[in-house]
């Protein structure tokens, strides 16, 4: 087995865009998404069409994550039950009610990743040192992204439909220029600063599959070039989402590295990744009536010190 090279040698040309919004920079590419960007993607709101992208936390049909991390466990504190001894507690008036919390890994659902969620060369995005991650991040954490929030044009590039598929296949791949060639089929080309969102339909497999689909975990994706990277850069880009655990191939298969598009992208850009949506029924809206582009809006919790956030984030056409 070929060995490995390191990330610093895989990306040793990469672009990057450390300090360019300042040295304190904590929230990236995002930095691209300025009021005239706002006002513009509100104008691709036509018929009022609401669509979230949240999976379902505690769905019966179980929760797909990243290997090593467990699903939520929702557990119910108190409910209509806990009147029933005489050690109930009361309250003037007779109230009762339901109370339930639960333990969960940040990203473990439907998540915002903080730009300090991944490193190489002992450096965070913009250079931040990564012992600032030690007992949490203090530097480039979710916190930043989500009390700026996300409002963009969300373009959706649906690849499984492009190639004809249900959904793409373990460790299928495609580039950016599928991506333009995918968004131009649709009748709708990629522009500057519009936030991408990836349609693969992977996870179907996983409600299909259960435990065998983390069998030779390989999922489909983009997969690192310097030409796709560029063109990251090129395009300002900065929000990619899609409906994968990981966004990209999880090994690439020039390299053998594990998930060098993080670093080339999040570490190194400030790109910002979404991951795990449910794109289902926005999908089969745009092949409906044809329109691709719409409102993207998102807000992760704020987190102190998070190396991501749950969140919901909602479509409007």
């Amino acid at each position: 087995m070929a060995e490995v090279p390191s990330m610093d040698e895989i990306l040793k040309d990469a672009p990057s865009n450390w300090g360019k919004w300042g040295e304190d920079d904590e929230v990236g590419s995002l930095n691209y998404l300025g009021p005239a960007q706002v006002l513009a993607a509100v104008q691709q709101v036509s018929s009022g069409e609401v669509f979230t992208l949240q999976r379902l936390i505690g769905d019966p049909k179980g929760d797909p994550v990243w290997p090593g991390r467990s699903p939520a466990v929702r557990t119910q504190i108190l409910d209509e039950s806990s009147w029933d001894g005489p050690d109930a507690p009361a309250f003037p008036g007779g109230l009762h009610y339901a109370d339930d919390k639960i333990d969960a890994f940040l990203q473990g659902s439907t998540q915002y990743d903080a730009l300090g969620h991944v490193w190489y060369g002992g450096q965070l995005y913009n250079g931040y040192d990564a012992r600032t991650s030690t007992g949490g991040l203090d530097k480039a954490s979710v916190q930043p992204i989500a009390e700026r929030g996300v409002v963009g044009r969300g373009i959706l590039l649906d690849m499984a439909r492009f190639r004809g598929k249900d959904n793409l296949e373990k460790g299928e791949v495609y580039s950016h220029e599928d991506l333009v060639a995918c968004a131009e089929a649709q009748g709708t080309p990629i522009e500057k600063n519009d936030i991408l969102i990836i349609r693969t339909n992977f996870l179907k497999l996983f409600f299909e599959q259960g435990d065998a689909f983390y069998e030779g975990f390989a999922e489909p994706g983009l997969t690192y070039s310097p030409e796709l990277v560029q063109w990251f850069q090129d395009m300002e880009i900065p929000n990619l989402v899609t409906d994968t655990i990981a966004n990209e191939v999880t090994f690439d298969p020039a390299s053998g590295a594990a998930l060098p598009l993080h670093c080339a992208l999040m570490r190194n850009l400030g790109v910002v990744f979404t991951e795990i949506c449910d794109l289902e029924e926005l999908a089969a809206s745009c092949a409906a009536d044809g329109r691709y582009t719409f409102l993207y809006t998102a807000a992760p919790l704020k987190v102190a010190k998070g190396s991501g956030s749950p969140v919901n984030p909602v479509v409007i056409k």
